[in-house]
């Protein structure tokens, strides 16, 4: 359904915005929506409010998966593990954006801190908006009573998505339950547990309503193992550990999910070789019943439903290795794609990448060090780690790029050249000879897959991440080792895991997956982590302070909130 209702909205906009009329303009100011929509008549139906389900999904595919909007480069970027242990602005690392410098990127005032404020209220709002709906639609609508009460347990799962990511990087925010649809000026910071309780309700009666896997009204749609394994992070963000172990259990044992341990699906080996890790990004195989791992899928593959159009993931961890300057004998050392009678210079079969995103050297060689020939994950099938020249018309063709055969400085520059350039490209975020399907719309700089929001690795890990912390390392090791088992790595031990061996784990199975802030953040180890594995060369450690574990409030709403104190966080 490429169609969703857009209602914008955020407590900037509620503070700034009223409209004034007398008793006696009242009425013939007021607009009666007969030929237009507005919630009113657009929710009325259970079409109407499967379109606006549809919206949610849209709102979080755009934010969170690089889906066609350039403007949320930064938003997206960081949501993906950039300015954490794992990841760093290869573009240039001594940009003011990307989280290149903590001291200068959070700043009350920045338009970027805003971005991470606004976003998720309006994504709240929309919820909102409608859960009132639902509650006024007749009974009779609703093909039964189990459908109404699904519709509101998914709009109450996107919710709960908002309020982990604000209570993650604000901590006390304002726990918004109603409609928001009049000015209003005296917000208030409520505690973090009362944004706790509000996302406990939520996703419990989502665990109760929503339909189980495999019985989902459209591919995509969320369900009750989705609502679980969310629920079981919320529990480890306030440090109930007992109650994640359950929950995680719950899902890997109640819905038929497994970790995937065969080759399946498109087993299309475009360098040659491949394995089970390979198979599990490889276009069209997200989605297929065959494939028990995926928990929730974010759709870009046409046809669909509830997605559609692209994602920019190329274009954010690729290296820009089209940019090149020309070989030691002076030619072009990339021809790009031929298309429309003429090379593009700028993409082939790998993408148009722009480096967003770099890995950090933690990401790159430290986490495989111990294990670097047996492990799948960092298969050059995987990790794609050398390039090669491809033009025949210099006598460098088909070798690899060697910065040693280059002239020195002026010249070169080392960190362009291995920050933007050339670094070791993630495959499981691009999609070798698919890249080009569909030129005119993707430049090579964007991919038509779909995308894991949620996979059953991760309930393993967050299990383990809650075991390590009860004490009962046997259990962690041997939820890790599931993992490590599949992609043919060496066990861990019981005397070597601890925390950190969880996070490292979590990094090499979960990279460019998930928000690596929160982990870092429930886990305590943000501060730490990030000034010891960073290596932007501009700002290593990213200039990281103590105060950074939460982001300061956006001035704007500050300013805005006349008829109520909003006390900023600390160290801004």
């Amino acid at each position: 359904m490429k169609t969703y209702i857009k209602y914008i909205f955020s407590l900037f906009v509620i503070a700034t915005t009223a409209l004034t009329v007398s008793c006696d303009d009242a009425g013939f100011l007021e607009e009666k929506p007969k030929d237009f929509l507005a919630p009113e008549n657009a929710y009325a139906t259970v079409a109407g409010i499967k379109q606006g389900i549809t919206g949610l999904h849209f709102t979080v595919r755009n934010d969170w998966f690089f889906a066609q909007n350039s403007e949320l480069q930064d938003v997206t970027s960081i949501y993906k593990g950039l300015g954490t242990d794992i990841a760093f602005h290869g573009e240039d690392p001594g940009s003011t954006r990307f989280l290149c410098n903590y001291v200068t990127y959070l700043i009350p005032s920045s338009s970027y801190v805003e971005d991470y404020w606004k976003r998720p209220y309006g994504l709240v709002q929309r919820v909102n908006l409608l859960l009132k709906s639902i509650e006024e639609t007749d009974d009779a609508v609703w093909n039964t009573p189990e459908q109404k009460a699904a519709y509101k347990a998914e709009a109450m799962f996107f919710r709960a998505f908002a309020y982990r990511q604000l209570v993650s990087f604000f901590g006390d925010v304002p726990v918004i339950r109603e409609v928001i649809s009049s000015a209003k000026t005296d917000f208030v910071r409520d505690p973090v547990s009362e944004a706790y309780k509000l996302l406990e309700e939520d996703l419990s009666f989502a665990v109760q309503n929503l339909p189980d896997p495999g019985k989902e009204e459209d591919p995509g749609r969320v369900t009750k193992g989705a609502a679980l394994h969310l629920l079981t992070e919320v529990y480890l963000m306030q440090k109930k550990y007992n109650e994640a172990v359950v929950s995680a259990t719950r899902v890997i044992d109640s819905f038929g999910y497994r970790l995937m341990t065969e080759r399946f699906g498109s087993t299309t080996d475009v360098f040659g070789t491949g394995d089970v890790y390979l198979d599990l990004f490889a276009y069209g195989n997200q989605s297929i019943q065959e494939n028990r791992e995926g928990i929730w899928v974010m759709q870009f593959e046409p046809p669909t439903v509830i997605g559609g159009g692209n994602a920019r993931g190329v274009r954010a961890f690729g290296p820009a290795y089209h940019r090149l300057d020309v070989t030691p004998d002076g030619v072009k050392p990339f021809l790009g794609e031929f298309i429309n009678g003429a090379y593009t210079g700028y993409s082939d079969t790998l993408g148009r990448g722009v480096a967003w995103i770099h890995p950090t050297l933690l990401m790159t060689h430290t986490v495989w060090a111990n294990d670097w020939d047996n492990d799948y994950r960092n298969a050059p099938h995987n990790i794609k780690r050398d390039f090669y020249i491809d033009n025949p018309a210099s006598k460098y063709y088909g070798q690899k790029v060697d910065f040693s055969l280059y002239p020195a400085e002026p010249k070169r520059d080392a960190i362009r050249d291995t920050c933007q350039y050339i670094y070791p490209f993630f495959m499981k975020m691009n999609d070798p000879c698919n890249i080009l399907d569909n030129p005119a719309q993707s430049g090579g700089g964007a991919i038509f897959k779909d995308q894991y929001a949620m996979r059953l690795a991760e309930t393993y890990l967050y299990r383990a991440e809650a075991n390590i912390l009860l004490g009962n390392k046997q259990a962690a090791a041997d939820d890790v080792n599931a993992i490590r088992l599949r992609s043919n790595a060496k066990p861990v031990s019981v005397a070597d895991i601890d925390l950190d061996y969880v996070l490292d784990e979590r990094a090499r199975e979960l990279y460019g997956e998930t928000c690596r802030h929160f982990v870092l953040r429930r886990t305590g180890k943000l501060i730490d982590r990030v000034r010891k594995y960073n290596n932007n060369p501009r700002f290593p450690g990213l200039n990281i302070q103590e105060h950074n574990i939460l982001w300061p409030i956006p001035q704007s709403q500050i300013d805005l909130n006349i008829n109520a104190p909003f006390p900023q966080n600390p160290g801004y």
